[in-house]
């Protein structure tokens, strides 16, 4: 089944590894396959409107291309949009939800904040009634650790909230995640030690915690193999070999340092990919990404070769 085909994707890793790249890319991809995509940001210094060139992106929901729609969830506006959508009728919603005692409650409440913004996401996803407002919802989450507190919420909701609206939303939502074929987590890592061991923990939780399935790896900023693995000990021991006024010491010590990043590279994708059992695409590393509009449309593609 092809990764595009669900309707739940969460794009989930450590920060700083490219999530927010990985999302838009996924989104653009599904849009032009005729798709009607939401990318939704969770509460973050959104970078999306730098990558693709548009007006900042805010709490509303926005047209940004041809069946791609994009949204910054902040608590409360996803808290009170996710309540209208349940209620329905404007003044029963401004009835319950300004109420100042209801609102204090409502802060109050662990995880109903980040239950508010995936709630919010999956409801676009899949409605109770009626057709949905999206073919696909993809959720650009926090970094692992508030993204699996996050993920978490409709469980813990499904087993301690009392019978009603919340805990039915709830259950289906968790249903819904733990299902192969409408939903799951997109990993994204570097080829470094600590992302990576930090992506196997993750998928570790997802798969035996939660039941959430991950159906796709992504390996991002991975280096051209200049060295092949023979080569990589001579040109480690190089810059000991020869002096330190030679005119090609610096270029030895430069070898040195690139053969060292190879071998770590090379160790943390096989310790990755020998633990995570599903597709894997490698991104090549490009450092000018975020200032050339047009990479991210080869980049959408890329993500979806698998290796």
């Amino acid at each position: 089944m092809d990764l595009l085909d669900r309707r739940f994707l969460f794009v989930v890793g450590k920060g700083g590894v490219g999530k927010t790249t990985v999302a838009t890319g996924l989104a653009l991809a599904a849009s032009r396959r005729d798709k009607k995509v939401l990318l939704a940001l969770v509460n973050c210094n959104e970078r999306v409107s730098q990558i693709l060139d548009t007006d900042p992106i805010g709490s509303e929901i926005v047209t940004i291309a041809e069946n791609l729609d994009v949204v910054n969830m902040t608590p409360d506006a996803a808290l009170e949009e996710y309540g209208l959508m349940i209620l329905k009728v404007k003044a029963v919603f401004n009835a319950v939800f300004r109420n100042r005692l209801v609102r204090a409650f409502l802060r109050g409440t662990p995880g109903l904040e980040a239950w508010s913004m995936l709630g919010k996401a999956f409801y676009h996803a899949c409605p109770p009634k009626g057709e949905p407002d999206y073919d696909l919802v993809i959720v650009d989450a926090p970094a692992t650790g508030h993204a699996l507190d996050m993920l978490r919420v409709p469980f813990v909701i499904e087993s301690v909230a009392p019978p009603g609206m919340l805990r039915r939303d709830a259950a289906r939502a968790v249903k819904m995640f733990k299902d192969p074929e409408r939903a799951g987590a997109v990993l994204v890592t570097l080829p470094e030690y600590m992302p990576a061991n930090e992506t196997i923990e993750l998928s570790d939780a997802l798969e035996n915690e939660l039941e959430v399935p991950v159906l796709h790896l992504v390996i991002n900023r991975v280096l051209d193999v200049l060295f092949a693995e023979h080569e990589r000990p001579i040109l480690e021991a190089l810059p000991s070999a020869i002096a330190d006024d030679s005119e090609i010491h610096g270029l030895a010590v430069a070898g040195k340092r690139r053969a060292l990043r190879e071998a770590i590279q090379a160790r943390a994708i096989k310790r990755v990919r020998s633990h995570i059992d599903a597709p894997c695409a490698e991104l090549p590393y490009y450092n000018g990404l975020e200032s050339d509009t047009a990479a991210i449309e080869a980049l959408s593609e890329a993500l979806l070769r698998t290796v």
